[in-house]
């Protein structure tokens, strides 16, 4: 388990894990300390961000502190996130260095930034002073080669840098093969940043093998692994033992996050193609998950929607991370 000194951040999902994710995520389950939003870019004016402002209409959710986060190669761009969200109350901004994504990556940005470390000091240094919030990085350990992370981290070492978040893979990788443990421990060594771990934490063993490993490490980032059983942050820090039949529970959150979503759209059927994309993932929780989600991804009707999830709650076995399913596939 963790010590009382961990915390544990929701990792962000473009598509997924946005306000009404958080609001109803938040609400039925415990553990997890820090929210992060999912990417905000091409902020050309403040007023920009109004399209999306619903998103940042709070700074916590069911106390929860949240984190907005930014994809960025413009050192103006940033600057006016930031004093957009120190307007709105926030304290923390976070850089998006990580998105492994080629068509975001061929622009040089996300991870397509990190084989170029003078173009990150040049923003760095352009935004130090300048920022009315703290500045978080989220990177992975390079875009093409583990090793690039070496010429990053003394530039990141320059700057006032609240936290740096690293993603134990390269951006070529996207989120397919091994997290590569012994790079990380390297930058553990040079890294005078604070630094969090994010990568393939799938159950409460894969954190303590990896709390075992990264003894300084303090903080941690979960992403798919709370997707697939939104009781593993509970589970980690041990408090989630009162929740009785988590079955029942997770049909709940389901149903209510289905209905949320539906309020927030207006009653458009882009509410079930929202509810599919955490079904890719969620659909690993369950015994026969190919089933499941072959049941949930045809729906194109609220009322065949509705159905199929009665029928995946009633004719397959729960098992949440237990299963360890997602990480065969």
């Amino acid at each position: 388990m963790m010590s009382g000194t961990d915390n544990l951040y929701l990792a962000p999902f473009q598509g997924i894990t946005g306000a009404v994710f958080r609001e109803v995520y938040t609400r039925y389950f415990v553990g997890v300390d820090k929210l992060f939003t999912p990417f905000f870019t091409g902020i050309y004016k403040k007023k920009n961000l109004t399209t999306r402002s619903d998103e940042l209409d709070k700074i916590h959710h069911n106390k929860i502190p949240l984190v907005p986060q930014i994809l960025s190669k413009d050192a103006d761009e940033i600057m006016r996130f930031g004093e957009f969200c120190s307007e709105k109350g926030f304290t923390e901004i976070n850089w998006n260095l990580g998105c492994p994504y080629p068509r975001v990556a061929n622009k040089k940005r996300g991870s397509g930034m990190l084989p170029h470390p003078k173009m990150v000091a040049e923003i760095l240094s352009r935004v130090q002073g300048h920022l009315p919030v703290q500045l978080s990085v989220k990177c992975r350990l390079g875009y093409h080669t583990p090793d690039e992370i070496f010429k990053l981290i003394p530039v990141f070492n320059q700057f006032d840098i609240s936290e740096l978040i690293i993603h134990a893979r390269v951006g070529k990788q996207l989120y397919k093969g091994d997290v590569d443990e012994n790079t990380f421990k390297k930058c553990m060594d040079l890294t005078e940043v604070p630094l969090a771990y994010n990568g393939d934490i799938f159950s409460v063993k894969d954190m303590e093998n990896f709390g075992v490993q990264f003894p300084s490490v303090h903080h941690w980032m979960i992403g798919r692994g709370l997707l697939i059983d939104p009781f593993l942050p509970g589970d980690i820090k041990d408090s989630a033992d009162s929740f009785e039949d988590r079955k029942a529970i997770t049909e709940k959150f389901v149903t209510d996050l289905y209905l949320a979503y539906r309020k927030r759209m207006n009653d458009r059927l882009q509410a079930i193609n929202v509810m599919k994309e955490l079904w890719g993932f969620l659909c690993y929780s369950f015994s026969e998950p190919d089933k499941v989600f072959s049941r949930i991804k045809k729906c194109k009707s609220f009322d065949a929607y509705e159905q199929a999830v009665s029928d995946v709650f009633k004719n397959h076995v729960w098992m949440g991370s237990a299963a360890e399913q997602y990480k065969r596939v």
